[in-house]
């Protein structure tokens, strides 16, 4: 079991044994959201903490994603508690870049771009190409994409 697989695995009996209702929920259906991505294909297999990370950031997009239909559909109860469960999920994910740092590693990619003869609008794959692999994890997709497209715009 991986390392970040087995302290999920540890604060689910913590919470559990603390009778933390959301904290044990959430963890419960995490944990079984990669137990479906481990044996999900043609043969079972134990996931790296890379990809454990990957569904526990799928999971918390879910939640934000689910408090945002809430809020909107007036059900302020039920956008609470999704919020509440991302921020559980949160505290597993590594701390997320600030607009500052996204935008200084955007501005080097954008420089990189235009070095390899990419410009204009037309130049957003390359760019993403780039900021992509040094932002895996610390910037949803969303925020670089319009990161990029405003430095390129400008």
């Amino acid at each position: 079991m991986t390392t970040l697989k087995s302290k999920l695995q540890d604060d689910l009996n913590v919470a559990i044994k603390e009778r933390d209702e959301l904290r044990s929920s959430t963890l419960r259906l995490t944990l079984a959201a990669i137990t479906k991505e481990e044996v999900a294909g043609k043969e079972k297999r134990v996931l790296s903490d890379d990809e454990v990370q990957k569904v526990i950031t799928r999971e918390a997009k879910k939640r934000r994603e689910a408090a945002d239909a809430f809020a909107q559909g007036g059900r302020a109860e039920q956008a609470e508690r999704e919020k509440a469960e991302g921020e559980v999920l949160a505290a597993y994910l590594p701390q997320q870049l600030s607009d500052e740092q996204l935008q200084e590693i955007v501005a080097q990619a954008v420089e990189e771009a235009k070095a390899a003869g990419a410009e204009g609008p037309r130049a957003m794959g390359a760019v993403m190409k780039i900021v992509n692999p040094k932002v895996a994890g610390q910037a949803e997709g969303g925020r670089v994409a319009t990161a990029v497209k405003k430095l390129l715009a400008g």
